[in-house]
Formats: structure tokens, C-alpha cells, sequence
């Protein structure tokens, strides 16, 4: 029987090997970050910041932050959001942040899952605070005053996810 050509083979039978490489996700990531409109960045990211953190912005434990600007860089993803509180809800905004925190996307799951303790993540330069210091460790000190974490709702989820593929890296 001669063989069927590349094209004919059905997919599940086309060895790994063959099939082209994908770019790293943090890769495409990258790519994809500064393309994209903040519009759309806002519909994804707001509402699920304002459903997890409902309770702190209902009770006004994030007030300290309204109308600062805080830019939170995952270097290694080449994202880059700059938060501010507008009418006590978390909006992402276009405006350069008086403070940035930066780092890894590892760093940030970890500080967000409370997996590691966020000081030791400052002082080993794993994070790092640029601009106004004050207000980056006032919304470090606030993130970390969250008994749980972020692990609650469907951001939790979602970290829940990351914090299970950084395991098997």
C-alpha cells in the first residue's frame, strides 16, 4: 500500500514530531499585550478585579488608592496593566502609573496565591517597587492583608490553573 501523503493523514495520526512548533505562550503573549485595546483589556479585567475584591471596595479598605495609578509589569509576559480606583471599582487606564510593580509571572501567581511571603519576594528582588514607593507597599501591604489571597471566584480559579502548570515546569 503506498503511503497516503502528509496532507491525506488524518491529524491524530501525524506524530509530534511532525507537527510545526508553536511560539512559548509567554511569547505570543508579549506579542499580543500591546495590541490589544484597552477597550478590551477592560472588559476582561475589570469586572473580574471588582467581583474578587467586592467586599474590601464595598467597605473601603482599597480608598487609599483612589485616583493613584499603580502599574502592575509581568516582565516575562511583557504585559503591562495600570490600575486605578475610580468610584470605588478597579478601572485599568492608559496613564502611566506613579508607582510600578514589577516582575515575573511566577512572582506575581506567588503573591497573589500567598504561596510565598511577599516581603521575602521584595527583598530577594524577585518583585520589585519603581516610582512611588509609598503606594506600591500600600497595594502590596493591602494584597497581602487578604487572609485568602486571590483564591477565591473565578479569578481564583484561574490562578488555581497557572499555579498547577508553573508546578509542572
Amino acid at each position: 500500500m503506498p503511503a497516503l501523503p502528509f496532507s491525506q493523514v488524518p491529524f491524530s495520526q501525524v506524530p509530534s514530531e511532525a507537527l510545526p512548533r508553536l511560539p512559548a505562550p509567554s511569547r505570543v503573549i508579549g506579542l499580543l499585550d500591546p495590541r490589544v485595546p484597552l477597550a478590551l483589556k477592560r472588559r476582561a479585567v475589570e469586572p473580574l478585579l471588582n467581583r474578587t475584591f467586592a467586599e474590601p471596595l464595598a467597605e473601603g479598605e482599597f480608598d487609599a488608592l483612589d485616583g493613584r495609578r499603580v502599574t502592575l509589569e509581568v516582565e516575562d509576559l511583557g504585559v503591562r496593566l495600570t490600575l486605578t480606583l475610580d468610584n470605588e471599582r478597579f478601572a485599568l487606564t492608559s496613564e502611566p502609573g506613579e508607582a510600578t510593580i514589577r516582575g515575573g509571572w511566577r512572582e506575581f501567581l506567588c503573591l497573589a496565591t500567598r504561596r510565598e511571603d511577599p516581603d521575602a519576594m521584595f527583598f530577594q528582588r524577585r518583585l520589585m517597587i519603581e516610582g512611588d514607593t509609598e503606594l506600591g507597599l500600600t497595594v502590596k501591604n493591602l494584597l497581602d492583608g487578604r487572609e485568602e489571597g486571590l483564591s477565591e471566584g473565578r479569578l481564583g480559579a484561574v490562578l488555581r490553573q497557572l499555579d498547577a502548570l508553573a508546578a509542572r515546569r
